[in-house]
């Protein structure tokens, strides 16, 4: 299966909630008016694209409307899909400039943050990269287990310590190996406790001088992992890790079991934090660099004439 079509396949229950709606919908007009735009803003809003979100991808059309001089309702779907792909373009592109680069991992249980790391390890593999995986994850009961499986399958090699240790004293084993082994790129695996805010932030912060001291200038990229099916509460997720930690890009798995992939659009644009990779399935290859034109393309493909 192609690139398009694992996308396209992993967007179908969000396409079949919300574009077929969305279609079926300016079939039902004859014309342009108010009401159209408000019955698209609801639609919008019940995908999970968010309130803001969905106003600003309303205005827009509006006034693209306007200033193309269009009349016909129908072309409104395509408006919405290039005013859709415009707004999640930018930043897609993963940093690991420097030899080696650093990734760190967080999000909170559940969301599919192992499986991601996996996943994200055997595509750099696959890409030529030597990969080193960082066990810092270390207070969860069974995650340095589940990393060591997704070592294995991403042929990967692993630093891990006992659990319970301190997780910076593992991403420094981590780097340290990485630094003998000629590695390209260090995958740390990191704790993402919302209710425990100010220990993740004390946590996260003395990670960072662990790589700034160690590997001063490499090239770092610090990954949310996000649930798809959570909705609304990713972008409120988003919001608190924020304030945590210096995200610089959103991983969001489990979009092919859920109708909320809208969520993707209001991540974007609420929080001007970029999508770097989408999961849509659960095979090793099936987390897929976010391309803005293809998502768009595979949410709002017209199946009726």
């Amino acid at each position: 299966m192609g690139l398009f079509s694992k996308i396209k396949e992993g967007l179908k229950k969000t396409r079949d909630s919300v574009s077929s709606s969305i279609e079926k919908m300016l079939h039902s007009f004859q014309k342009i008016d108010e009401d159209l735009f408000e019955e698209l803003e609801e639609i919008l809003v019940l995908g999970d694209v968010g309130v803001p979100t969905a106003e600003r991808i309303c205005e827009e059309c509006r006034r693209q409307v306007k200033e193309r001089h269009i009349s016909d309702p129908n072309e409104i779907y395509g408006l919405i899909r290039d005013i859709t792909a415009e707004m999640m373009r930018g930043g897609e592109e993963l940093n690991l400039s420097t030899k080696p680069s650093v990734v760190l991992v967080i999000g909170v249980n559940g969301v599919g943050k192992t499986t991601t790391i996996g996943k994200l390890a055997y595509r750099l593999k696959q890409e030529g990269r030597q990969v080193i995986l960082a066990a810092a994850d270390t207070f969860r009961a069974a995650a340095i287990e589940q990393l060591e499986i997704w070592a294995d399958r991403s042929g990967c090699d692993l630093v891990k310590q006992a659990e319970g240790s301190d997780p910076a004293s593992v991403v420094f084993d981590a780097i340290a190996a990485a630094k003998a082994r000629g590695a390209d790129v260090v995958i740390c695996d990191t704790a993402g406790r919302l209710h425990n805010k100010k220990n993740l932030m004390a946590e996260l912060a003395k990670i960072n001088r662990i790589i700034d001291r160690e590997l001063p200038g490499a090239a770092k990229e610090v990954l949310l992992v996000l649930d798809a099916a959570t909705g609304q509460n990713a972008v409120n997720q988003a919001r608190e890790f924020q304030h945590a930690a210096n995200i610089t890009g959103i991983v969001l798995t489990k979009l092919d079991g859920t109708p909320k992939g809208g969520v993707v659009i209001a991540i974007r644009e609420e929080l001007k934090i970029p999508v770097k990779f989408i999961g849509v399935g659960e095979q090793l290859d099936d987390l897929q660099p976010f391309d803005a034109n293809e998502f768009a393309k595979a949410l709002f493909e017209q199946e009726t004439a």
